[in-house]
């Protein structure tokens, strides 16, 4: 339950939480907490699974919440190719819609991308300029990666990078610079080692994605906190110095 799950993330060192929203519902929901616990923030958005749910009132509902003080971005939101549980046309008009409203609302994106790299950016390229981008759960290759860093996009970093055959991810953290990397849980899915397979993952854990982060860059696991808690802030502003 919630109140177990912050206080073994205390006890990991773990103090401030995004919760992220994948549909209205779990948008509405994110909300709410981050209303109810000021060591909380939210973000708001429609997941490219979700894309056929896309309409002008999905788009003024969340526009309404993304004027809470409490939302930090808009997302996730981006494309799905391995899935394809919505058709991509569908994926591609709900993800322009929302990188417009991410511009009218000033706020950054927190991008969802499986198996749709090229297109993904692309997309970006051509639709996100001056917007703060957040490459959720990366999984690219070091192309895709060197793109990213030419934009000043942002890696989020979770526990994929520990699993032991993931060397292409971590030769790109490795050579990523640190004002680019984010730590992320994708909670609850992918559990870093030695929990990986382990359902639900949680927010304690991300202790240990900062750790391998530090071994695969030769750094101390304090420094990999200080400098992706200091992206963090710059990252999403609204969450400001309680980051």
């Amino acid at each position: 339950m919630l109140p177990g799950v912050l206080e073994r993330a205390k006890f990991a060192g773990v103090q401030r939480f995004v919760v992220v929203g994948y549909d209205l519902a779990s948008s509405e929901r994110a909300v709410t907490l981050a209303e109810n616990d000021t060591r909380m923030w939210a973000t708001v958005g429609i997941h490219p699974h979700d894309a056929t749910n896309y309409s002008p009132a999905a788009e003024e509902r969340l526009r309404e919440l993304a004027r809470h003080p409490r939302i930090v971005a808009i997302g996730e939101i981006g494309l799905d190719f391995y899935r394809d549980l919505s058709p991509r046309d569908a994926q591609e008009s709900a993800f322009r819609a929302q990188i417009s409203l991410a511009r009218e609302t000033n706020l950054p994106i927190v991008i969802h991308c499986r198996d749709a790299y090229p297109e993904t950016l692309a997309l970006l390229e051509s639709e996100a300029d001056c917007i703060t981008v957040i490459l959720h759960c990366f999984a690219g290759d070091a192309g895709d990666a060197e793109c990213a860093f030419r934009h000043g996009w942002y890696l989020g970093i979770g526990g994929t990078v520990t699993y032991k055959k993931n060397d292409e991810l971590r030769a790109i953290v490795r050579s990523a610079s640190e004002n680019l990397l984010l730590l992320e849980t994708d909670a609850p899915y992918l559990s870093p080692e030695p929990f990986r397979g382990k359902f639900p993952n949680e927010p304690a854990r991300v202790a240990l994605v900062a750790q391998r982060i530090a071994d695969v860059r030769g750094e101390t696991k304090d420094s990999v906190v200080a400098y992706t808690t200091e992206n963090a802030r710059r990252c999403f502003p609204r969450m400001g110095s309680d980051c």
